[in-house]
């Protein structure tokens, strides 16, 4: 930020300052520190965390001006800022909101400490290491700072049931890849990935527990697939998710070579939703809807 717009800031961090009426522990990304109790005024950068305020009926002021999944529709209208992208904030629209609390996440953490020169600011970026745990963590931070303390224990209690019941039907199922697909190309995901609750959490044994856990993937083959062949094949249509007109995950796969896999013989390829996994993945409402979608799954003869 300029020197200028620092000055031009001074007034607003002590508005800030004294609207805050109160304080509360809160223990997130960062460590555990002291946040605003009851914000009135926040502003949100991350959508797992959106996702999350909006199942719980916690009013925001200031979102990214993206393209929002059916269940954070209504975050494009004129009712609310838009201050930035999902990379990259508007510190001037952010700040003139006069915010009691801005929210981040994976996408947005590096803006952490700007971000803390306007208001007091809420890191939910999941760790990767523990996600679940950090799933846990980033609900019960939302529900103590707005008080929806006894309705996020009982999603998380919700979860928990769905994820137990999970494990026992992944039990003996046999052996999962997990991939991405985007602009024709493919990645796979296995065990520590962003993508590693499918594992992790989920119990399906990985097809090929040696892969890179890196941030995108591994770029595999259709050959690598059939000589991995997969039990039940896990994909994620990031196109989809970021409403590019690509080819579609389903079309892609619909390949000689995917068609002899053990997945594909036994009607185990699995579509997960885009949005859900790959922009919205640590929400509470999200997570439900991916374990609920895995049930489904399994379920099917």
């Amino acid at each position: 930020m300029t020197g200028t717009f620092r000055l031009l800031l001074a007034p607003v961090l002590l508005l800030a300052g004294l609207a805050t009426a109160g304080a509360v522990e809160i223990t997130d990304a960062q460590g555990t520190r002291d946040l605003p109790d009851r914000p009135e005024t926040v502003v949100v950068f991350d959508l797992a965390a959106l996702d999350t305020l909006d199942a719980l009926g916690v009013a925001v002021k200031g979102v990214p001006d993206w393209a929002m999944t059916s269940d954070l529709e209504k975050y494009r209208g004129d009712g609310y800022a838009k201050v930035g992208s999902l990379f990259e904030p508007d510190f001037e629209a952010v700040a003139a909101l006069e915010p009691d609390l801005i929210i981040v996440g994976g996408r947005s953490q590096k803006h952490f400490a700007a971000l803390s020169e306007i208001a007091p600011v809420l890191d939910l970026t999941p760790d990767n290491a523990d996600f679940r745990g950090s799933v846990k963590r980033n609900a019960e931070a939302i529900g103590t700072l707005f008080g929806k303390e006894a309705e996020v224990a009982e999603r998380l209690q919700r979860l928990d049931a769905t994820t137990a019941r999970l494990r026992q039907m992944t039990a003996g199922a046999g052996r999962g890849l997990v991939v991405l697909t985007t602009g024709g190309k493919i990645s796979a995901y296995g065990p520590g990935s962003r993508f590693s609750e499918v594992h992790d959490l989920y119990g399906l044994a990985a097809a090929d527990p040696t892969i890179e856990a890196a941030t995108h993937g591994q770029v595999i083959s259709w050959e690598y697939i059939l000589k991995v062949n997969p039990d039940w094949l896990i994909v994620i249509d990031r196109d989809a998710a970021i409403g590019k007109a690509e080819t579609p995950a389903r079309a892609l796969l619909d390949n000689e070579l995917i068609n002899r896999t053990r997945a594909a013989q036994a009607g185990h390829i699995v579509y997960l939703d885009p949005v859900a996994m790959y922009l919205t993945s640590s929400g509470l409402r999200a997570e439900q809807s991916i374990a609920d979608s895995f049930v489904a799954a399994f379920e099917r003869p």
